[in-house]
C-alpha cells in the first residue's frame, strides 16, 4: 500500500516522482515488467496515456541496451564564429557597421550573417553605432537616387528610345485640338513650378487612357520614357503625388472644367443634346470611415458603404457630358434638376428628352420636368397592385408592336397604352404595360409624351440600355471602382478623368470606319495597345508605330499626315509614322 503524497519522504519521492525523462521511463518500465503493475495503473501513476506507454514498451523490447542513454547534445563550440571573432572585433574598432563587416567577410572568403556578427559584438560588449552620414561610410557602390519630376528639367534633346505606350501618342493631336491646356487654366486646377497643372492632369490622364487599375501602378512605368514625354515631364511623378493631387481641388474647379469640356464636345459635334440617358452608379468603399453613407450596390445585391455618382450620357454619341460624385443620399432625387440647370446654363436651352430608371427621382420632380416642357421616360416600380392589374387584363386589351431593331431578339412585344394619375404629379401621365420584351415580368413605362406612338417610345427605351454598356465599359476599362475614396471630391475628380478618357476614345473612334460605336477597351486593344520607337531630332518628335493589322485604318483617318505642335512640349512638333 502506497503512502499518500503528503507522507512521502524525499528519498521516497525521488523514486515515486522521478524528475527526469529517463528516470521516469525507467521507473514506469520497472513497475510494469518487474512489479507486474497493469498498463492502466502504470500510465496513470507516471502520467502516460495507455497508447504511448505501450509504444514505449515496444521500443524497450527492441533496443534494451541503448534505451536509457542520454541524448547527445549539439556542439558546444561554433567554429565559423570562433575563426573570425578577432577579425570582427578589430573591424568594429575601426567604426565599421554590421553590414560593412558582413561585406568585408565575404571578400575574405569567410562569410557570416549579420545576426551572427551582431551576436559576437554583443558578447564582446559593443553597443550599436550611432547613425552615420554618407561621408563617414566606407566607399562602396550605392543605389542612385531616383530623379524627381520637374518641368524645369524637361529638355527634348536629340535621342532615340523605345516605349511600350506608343498608342497614347495617337491621342495627343486630339488633346491639342481640344486645347487641354486652356481647359485646365479655366478650371483653375492647382500646379507648381516643378509640376504645372497641365502636366499633373496629363500624368493622371495617361493612367486612365492606358487602363491602369490604380495610381500605384505608375511604378510599372517609371523606366518608360514615353509616358513622361506624353505628360511633358522629365520623369513620371511619384505615386504619392498622384494620389494626393486631388486633395487641393475644390468642387468649383471640377464644375468649371466640366462646363469647359462640354463646350469642347459640342464643337466636336459629339454632343447634340437631343436626348440624354441618366443613371446613378455606386462606387463601393471598403474602408472604416463612419461618415460614408450606405447605398444599394446592384452587382453585390446588397447595401454597403459607397459613393453615389450621377452620370448623364448623350444618347446619340454615347459620351458622358455630366457627372457628380459630391452627392448625399438626401440629394439624390433632385440631381436630375441640377443637371437640367447645368445644361441650360452651358447650352442656352433645356434638354429635349430625359430617359432614366424608376429610382432616379420622385413623381413631384417628374411633374416639375413636365411643367418645364421636358419630355421624360422612366420605369415604374412593379407593385403587387400593378402586377395583378397586368395579370387580369383581358387578351383583347393587348396590342402587338413590331420594333425596327434588326439585332434585337424580342421584336414583337405586346402593349397596353393608358393614361393614369399619380400622387404628387399634376395632370395625367402615359403608362405602358409591355410584355415579351425579354424580361420575366412586364415592363412598366411612364412618359409625358402623349403623342408619339408606343412603338417609338419602346424603341427609345430599349436604346437606353446602352448607358448600362457604357457604364460597364467605364468600370472595366477605366477602372472607375478601383480608384475610389472616402472623400467624394476625390471621386468627382476621378470621374472627370473618366469623362475625358471616354470622350477622347469616342473622338478617335469616330474617324475609324467600322469602329464608330466601338467601346474604349476595343479601340485600345486594336489601335492603341502598341509599342513605338520615338526619335527626337530638330524640334520634332517622330513616333514610329510597328506593323499591325489595323494600321491602314489609322492611315486612312489622316493620322500620318502633317505634324502637330504640342504646347506642353514647348511647341515641338509631333509626327506619326507607320511601318
Amino acid at each position: 500500500m502506497r503512502s499518500s503524497p503528503d507522507d512521502l519522504t524525499p528519498e521516497q519521492r525521488f523514486f515515486l516522482e522521478p524528475g527526469t525523462t529517463a528516470q521516469r521511463q525507467y521507473e514506469a518500465l520497472r513497475a510494469y515488467f518487474v512489479d507486474g503493475v497493469s498498463t492502466a495503473e502504470v500510465s496513470k501513476r507516471f502520467s502516460y496515456t495507455p497508447g504511448s506507454f505501450r509504444v514505449m514498451c515496444h521500443h524497450f523490447r527492441r533496443d534494451k541496451p541503448e534505451f536509457f542513454q542520454e541524448l547527445k547534445r549539439g556542439p558546444q563550440s561554433q567554429p565559423k564564429k570562433s575563426a573570425v571573432r578577432e577579425l570582427i572585433v578589430a573591424m568594429r574598432k575601426q567604426n565599421l557597421s554590421v553590414y560593412d563587416i558582413e561585406s568585408a567577410l565575404k571578400t575574405k572568403g569567410t562569410p557570416l550573417s549579420c545576426t551572427a556578427i551582431w551576436e559576437i559584438l554583443r558578447e564582446e560588449g559593443f553597443s550599436r553605432l550611432p547613425r552615420r552620414g554618407d561621408e563617414e561610410r566606407p566607399e562602396m557602390i550605392r543605389p542612385e537616387a531616383a530623379a524627381v519630376a520637374d518641368r524645369r528639367q524637361f529638355v527634348l534633346t536629340d535621342q532615340r528610345f523605345e516605349t511600350q505606350l506608343g498608342g497614347l501618342f495617337l491621342l495627343i493631336p486630339v488633346l491639342v485640338r481640344c486645347n487641354i491646356t486652356e481647359l485646365v487654366q479655366k478650371a483653375g486646377y492647382p500646379g507648381s513650378k516643378m509640376i504645372p497643372a497641365t502636366q499633373a492632369l496629363l500624368s493622371l490622364l495617361a493612367l486612365k487612357l492606358s487602363s491602369r487599375r490604380r495610381k500605384s501602378h505608375v511604378m510599372d512605368l517609371v523606366f518608360d520614357e514615353g509616358i513622361a514625354l506624353f505628360a511633358g515631364l522629365n520623369v513620371v511623378p511619384k505615386t504619392t503625388y498622384l494620389s494626393t493631387y486631388s486633395d487641393s481641388i475644390s468642387p468649383k474647379m471640377n464644375d468649371k472644367f466640366r462646363a469647359a469640356w462640354v463646350s469642347v464636345l459640342q464643337k466636336e459635334k459629339l454632343l447634340e443634346g437631343e436626348s440624354f440617358n441618366l443613371d446613378f452608379h455606386t462606387i463601393p468603399f471598403f474602408g472604416a470611415d463612419e461618415f460614408v453613407e450606405r447605398h444599394y450596390l446592384s452587382k453585390r445585391s446588397r447595401s454597403q458603404k459607397s459613393i453615389l455618382v450621377f452620370l448623364a450620357q448623350d444618347a446619340d454619341s454615347q459620351v458622358f457630358c455630366y457627372s457628380s460624385a459630391n452627392l448625399l443620399k438626401r440629394e439624390q432625387p433632385d440631381e436630375v434638376l441640377r443637371f437640367v440647370e447645368f445644361w441650360k446654363k452651358n447650352s442656352g436651352k433645356l434638354p429635349a428628352e430625359l430617359v432614366f430608371d424608376s429610382k432616379l427621382t420622385t413623381y413631384q420632380n417628374l411633374s416639375q420636368l413636365n411643367r418645364m416642357g421636358i419630355t421624360f421616360m422612366t420605369l415604374r416600380r412593379r407593385s403587387p397592385k400593378l402586377l395583378r392589374e397586368i395579370a387580369n387584363a383581358p387578351r383583347s386589351a393587348w396590342r402587338t408592336v413590331r420594333l425596327d431593331v434588326p439585332h434585337r431578339i424580342y421584336q414583337t412585344p405586346k402593349v397596353i397604352d393608358r393614361r393614369v394619375s399619380l400622387r404628387d404629379y399634376d395632370g395625367e401621365v402615359r403608362q405602358l404595360f409591355i410584355t415579351d420584351l425579354g424580361h420575366e415580368e412586364a415592363t412598366i413605362l411612364l412618359t409625358n409624351d402623349l403623342k408619339s406612338s408606343a412603338k417609338k417610345r419602346i424603341t427609345r427605351y430599349a436604346q437606353r440600355m446602352l448607358i448600362e454598356n457604357a457604364l460597364a465599359d467605364s468600370v472595366d476599362f477605366f477602372h472607375l471602382d478601383s480608384l475610389s475614396s472616402a472623400i467624394r471630391i476625390k471621386v468627382d475628380f476621378d470621374v472627370i478623368l473618366t469623362e475625358i478618357g471616354s470622350g477622347l476614345y469616342r473622338m478617335i473612334a469616330r474617324k475609324l470606319p467600322g469602329f464608330e460605336s466601338a467601346k474604349a477597351r476595343q479601340v485600345f486593344r486594336h489601335f492603341l495597345d502598341t509599342p513605338a520607337q520615338i526619335t527626337i531630332e530638330d524640334r520634332t518628335v517622330e513616333v514610329t508605330l510597328p506593323k499591325r493589322a489595323h494600321n491602314p485604318l489609322l492611315i486612312a483617318a489622316g493620322l500620318a499626315e502633317g505634324s502637330t505642335p504640342v504646347p506642353w512640349w514647348d511647341d515641338h512638333r509631333l509626327t506619326l509614322r507607320f511601318r
